[in-house]
């Protein structure tokens, strides 16, 4: 047998789809977001490229000719569509007149959702290649690697390589085979049932109806009505889109199965919608393995309607979760109103390993008192359960 042999790739495309997605399928937390089409999706049409800031240098490891580990890593200029918030170490390196840019990061583009992240044969090579990811680092003289929203195998193997972990908190819904809705809302505490059904009338009565399409069924015309959606609530806020409409055509002719569409309308006449991903399509033997789940992404209206963002992304989808036997709906980064909704906390984690040793030390001690602190507020919202066995 010979020695592993380390490559570096600028694209996803110069990797074999099928080798990079055999190999997903093998790992106990896959998620689309990590399948081959998905990252091609994101260099080719330019959402995830240099010219954003995100130069791609996917990392690949070789053993006769056979991909037994690999993963995506991106350097940065800046901290923009991670959503684990490192702007205090930046602006600390900053004013020690040091450069916290370029930094590389272990990640999806845009996409606070948890799972595999160094796709990995065993245990052995998801080790040499993070050991090779440090080594590059430090040849390269990028201040630091981050590795975003782990898989539990990812997270071990990253402490025992010495990396610094980080911990936040996410809202998730776990579906305990309720018949429907209405006994989904039979678990609620009165108080939030009553809210939900309260929310759910003022959408009825300002005339708005839903219908979701799935796949190969959502239309160009409803592609393209979400996407003006999707833009606008970006500069609402502000800050153009990260992903480009192009972005969602490939995903369209790639990989629709992954992919549910909400469309709000009222007089005939489509006001808002919501797009929900699904791990459908994440292929391998033991694919089936794996319970179907989804992950609330974007929403947008050009109407306003009260309550209409809630209906949108939670009771529509969480509706279609139980209508189809979908075990988890993973509501994306931050945000406890969705604990009213029945989104209940939890922790996910980070790895992070930085050059200079002082300001690793710092850096060290901090996420001591940072994850106390989560401790302590993931406890607060546990005691704050909506679900009626804690009344």
């Amino acid at each position: 047998m010979s020695e592993p042999i380390i490559r570096i790739h600028r694209s996803v495309a110069e990797i074999d789809a099928a080798a990079w997605d055999g190999l997903l399928a093998t790992q106990a937390t896959p998620s689309p977001f990590m399948r081959h089409a998905y990252l091609n999706a994101l260099d080719a049409s330019g959402s995830a490229s240099p010219d954003t800031g995100w130069a791609p240098h996917f990392v690949t490891l070789w053993q006769d000719d056979e991909l037994v580990a690999a993963c995506p890593l991106y350097v940065k200029d800046h901290s923009y569509g991670e959503y684990v918030f490192d702007w205090a170490w930046a602006n600390a390196y900053q004013q020690h007149g040091l450069h916290y840019y370029p930094k590389a990061v272990v990640a999806v583009p845009f996409t606070p959702v948890p799972g595999a992240r160094v796709l990995a044969r065993d245990a052995l090579g998801r080790a040499l290649l993070l050991r090779a990811l440090v080594a590059w680092c430090e040849q390269s003289e990028v201040s630091s690697l981050h590795l975003l929203f782990g898989a539990d195998d990812d997270i071990a193997a990253c402490a025992d390589a010495g990396l610094m972990l980080r911990h936040t908190v996410q809202f998730h819904w776990t579906n305990e085979d309720w018949g429907d809705f209405d006994a989904f809302l039979a678990s609620l505490s009165h108080d939030k049932r009553k809210k939900i059904r309260q929310e759910r009338r003022k959408v009825r009565d300002a005339g708005v109806t839903f219908r979701w399409s799935r796949g190969a069924d959502i239309s160009n015309a409803d592609w393209d009505f979400f996407y003006r959606c999707y833009a606008r609530t970006y500069r609402e806020h502000g800050n153009p889109p990260y992903l480009n409409r192009d972005f969602f055509h490939r995903m369209a002719a790639t990989m629709p199965e992954a992919w549910l569409l909400f469309i709000a309308e009222r007089n005939g006449k489509p006001i808002a919608s919501s797009l929900i991903a699904l791990s459908a399509g994440i292929a391998g033997d033991n694919a089936s393995e794996h319970p179907l789940l989804a992950y609330g992404r974007y929403w947008g209206a050009i109407e306003r309607v009260d309550c209409l963002h809630f209906e949108a992304c939670y009771y529509q989808p969480l509706q279609w979760c139980i209508e189809h036997g979908v075990k988890r709906f993973e509501g994306g980064a931050q945000g406890e109103h969705k604990m009213a909704r029945a989104l209940m906390p939890v922790k996910t984690t980070s790895a992070h390993w930085l050059a200079h040793p002082a300001f690793a030390d710092a850096v060290e001690r901090f996420l001591e008192r940072e994850d106390a602190g989560i401790e302590n507020y993931m406890d607060h919202l546990w005691d704050r359960s909506p679900f009626r066995h804690e009344e």
